[in-house]
């Protein structure tokens, strides 16, 4: 699994970075209505696949399958109305969202693309009601997980890279750090390099 994993909220953040030398990009798109879901999705598809880049759709599983792409994530609250079946059939590969035992162990259950876990560090993105989980879970999870790739999010920056790549991360899930970036671009290269082999 790539060791970089972007994460965008919107198609034009995708077309500027991807051609950077992205190549694992989650789409995760909100309030936004079907039609503009589509559109982006589609887009993001073919700029992807353009760039030697593999997308993954955020929760949109059915117009992900309708749309012909492979692989999509899904949180906790998503995997209750979501047809592993139907994704199955389709060879659409998964990765689930996971924070507690319970999650994880039902994760697994799915036998999932990759296990995601997070917040690792305090994360400014969104409200959160679990607390920083810490590399000490990574570690615990990864023993966890095995052979499923882990997937680290919450708080990420190049900084910290390497000991989450320590604790047992396989791949690191950034978001704001590029987001929030004077320079998305040179932060994007800067994530790159760093997680370089």
């Amino acid at each position: 699994m790539e060791k970089f994993y972007l994460i965008v909220s919107d198609v034009a953040e995708l077309r500027s970075l991807v051609p950077v030398g992205v190549r694992l990009v989650q789409l995760r798109i909100k309030d936004r209505d079907a039609p503009e879901i589509r559109r982006q999705i589609e887009e993001a598809r073919a700029i992807c696949d353009a760039h030697n880049a593999q997308l993954v759709v955020n929760d949109y599983w059915e117009i992900a399958i309708d749309l012909g792409c492979d692989f999509v994530h899904l949180g906790q609250e998503d995997m209750d109305q979501a047809d592993f079946e139907a994704l199955r059939h389709a060879h659409v590969r998964f990765g689930l969202s996971t924070h507690d035992g319970a999650e994880l162990d039902r994760a697994l259950s799915y036998n999932p693309a990759y296990v995601a876990l997070g917040p690792v560090y305090p994360t400014l993105l969104k409200k959160m009601k679990w607390r920083p989980q810490g590399l000490e879970k990574v570690s615990r999870w990864k023993t966890a997980v095995g052979d499923t790739p882990l997937v680290a999010i919450g708080g990420l920056t190049p900084d910290r890279l390497a000991g989450v790549f320590a604790a047992g991360a396989d791949s690191a899930a950034v978001v704001t750090d590029i987001q929030q970036a004077d320079d998305p671009i040179a932060q994007t290269r800067a994530w790159i390099t760093a997680c370089a082999p």
